[in-house]
């Protein structure tokens, strides 16, 4: 693995695209933003600009698997998602599993606060790519401390 220190996190949806970001040297992530998706086609432009922006050595795409850790019909996209980041872009792309990150956003939001309004007016996709990013960081900390 060559040497990481930013990381893009994607969590993939059909309608919407949550970004983070995270750094290796603190081994912490944050949302960064909310991407519009139209029938799971994402605005390649968008992407290329945060690509452009961040310069992320590596980028993980959330798998959102079934709870017995077969492929889903998403996690399926999501893989697709992530090739072709990586054919376009030329970065590295790592996947994580994301069981489960979309409840644990919701309870996240509702922490800080409680939610305002529908959850399509005020998506938690960007929190859901922090957690599956921090979870990435955590699950890999000993390739970044040796």
């Amino acid at each position: 693995m060559a040497a990481l220190r930013l990381l893009l996190g994607f969590d993939y949806g059909t309608k919407q695209i949550g970004v983070a970001v995270g750094q290796v040297i603190t081994g912490q992530a944050r949302e960064l933003c909310t991407l519009k998706a139209t029938q799971g086609v994402p605005d390649w432009s968008q992407i290329e600009a945060l690509i452009r922006e961040w310069k992320p050595d590596a980028i993980v795409v959330g798998l959102p698997l079934n709870m017995d850790g077969t492929p889903s019909e998403m996690s399926v996209k999501a893989e697709k998602f992530s090739r072709r980041i990586n054919g376009r872009f030329n970065v590295p792309v790592y996947t994580h599993d994301e069981r489960l990150t979309t409840f644990e956003a919701k309870g996240e939001r509702m922490s800080r606060g409680g939610q305002k309004g529908s959850y399509k007016d005020n998506p938690v996709d960007a929190i859901a790519a922090m957690l599956l990013l921090q979870g990435w960081l955590d699950a890999n900390s000993e390739l970044f401390n040796a």
